[in-house]
């Protein structure tokens, strides 16, 4: 009886080994299909409190879907019409700030050596190619454009999702008995996510126009295109804001000189420690967080089953699963260990208890 319930726990470890193993290999195979689909749920997100609100204002369903479409539309268009030129010129002038960049570093180089500084590090720097960090900025946008091409499905996909989110309960309650306690969990898990993306995405849209401010005021090029790329990697903690800096600290570099770099580069970091570590943290809450290590290993994951998009998608996603295992009580323990640091309960000490004594009084005497 041992060795068989023995072997039966290891056969089911192993055939839950090769499912993981089939479902990934599954994501990566279809990721073309899948980023616009995790797009379309995720823009739905986005829109489903405006959608509710025009709702309980007795707008019809069509109606406030076609006003939801309309407002889409028209950032499209508008994010189109202005960063569309500058990320075509970005991309054309890459070949020519790959080479000052590899330029400006070599001299670096060279001036270290003439004041004895020796460096071993030349061949590195020649190996490394400066010009990566912008070539993955132009290829990260232009992944964004490629999602933008298959737009029409994916303002379809939104249509529709949210047109099944006003009946999906009433389809629920219909179809089985018991619905009530698993509602109760999909609308609590709803909620979370939203709450979550909502914030996120005001604080990325906070970030990228203060960059954008920022960078067009010290005269740095292509400045529309750094808020925006700052405002899609601000989906990413801690690491996005790195990514995004760095090509508009390199083009500011080239432009005004080391002071330049410098000025670009604190106006990042003052704008990523009151964003990122002051008011988000204020408006989310430690319950919604994840540990530096699942956002690391989220970041890696995510996008190399999804490819660029999923750099971008990796804490959404992740944080969708974090809050889909809170929902649940056998898995919450999977929850608390992608959150962030759980502070350990004190200890009560206890109180000592003051002891009155009474003293005991004289009897009188008898009248």
């Amino acid at each position: 009886m041992g060795d068989s319930g023995e072997l039966s726990r290891s056969f089911k470890f192993l055939l839950g080994a090769a499912a993981f193993v089939i479902v990934v290999a599954g994501i990566r195979a279809a990721a073309p299909l899948l980023v616009p689909l995790l797009l379309s749920i995720f823009l739905a997100v986005l829109a489903a409190p405006v959608f509710f609100w025009l709702k309980h204002r007795r707008v019809p369903v069509a109606v406030a879907v076609s006003l939801i479409v309309f407002g889409f539309l028209g950032l499209v268009s508008i994010a189109a019409v202005f960063v569309g030129n500058s990320l075509n010129r970005f991309v054309g002038l890459l070949p020519t700030y790959e080479a000052r960049l590899s330029q400006e570093f070599m001299s670096f180089v060279d001036w270290l050596s003439r004041h004895d500084i020796q460096v071993s590090w030349r061949g590195a720097l020649a190996w490394l190619d400066a010009g990566r960090t912008m070539g993955f900025a132009a290829d990260l946008l232009t992944s964004v454009g490629g999602v933008a091409t298959n737009f029409l499905l994916v303002l379809l996909t939104v249509i529709f999702i949210l047109l099944e989110a006003s009946g999906f309960p009433l389809k629920i309650r219909t179809a089985f008995s018991r619905a009530e306690p698993a509602l109760q969990g999909f609308e609590e898990f709803a909620r979370n996510l939203n709450r979550y993306i909502g914030i996120k995405t005001l604080m990325s849209l906070l970030t990228g126009v203060l960059v954008f401010l920022w960078t067009r005021l010290l005269g740095v090029e292509f400045a529309l295109l750094w808020g925006l790329l700052a405002f899609v990697l601000n989906y990413i903690p801690n690491l996005g804001s790195i990514f995004a800096s760095l090509p508009a600290i390199l083009i500011g570099l080239l432009q005004h000189g080391w002071q330049g770099g410098l000025l670009v580069a604190s106006g990042y970091l003052a704008i990523n420690l009151v964003v990122s570590n002051l008011l988000e943290p204020r408006l989310m809450g430690r319950g919604l967080g994840l540990s530096p290590l699942m956002v690391f290993v989220s970041l890696v994951v995510w996008g190399w089953l999804l490819g660029p998009m999923g750099f971008i998608l990796s804490v959404p996603l992740t944080m969708t699963l974090k809050i889909a295992f809170g929902s649940s009580a056998r898995l919450r323990w999977i929850a608390v260990l992608l959150g962030p640091e759980v502070a350990a309960p004190q200890e009560h000490k206890a109180e000592p208890v003051e002891v009155r004594t009474t003293r005991s009084r004289p009897a009188l005497p008898p009248q």
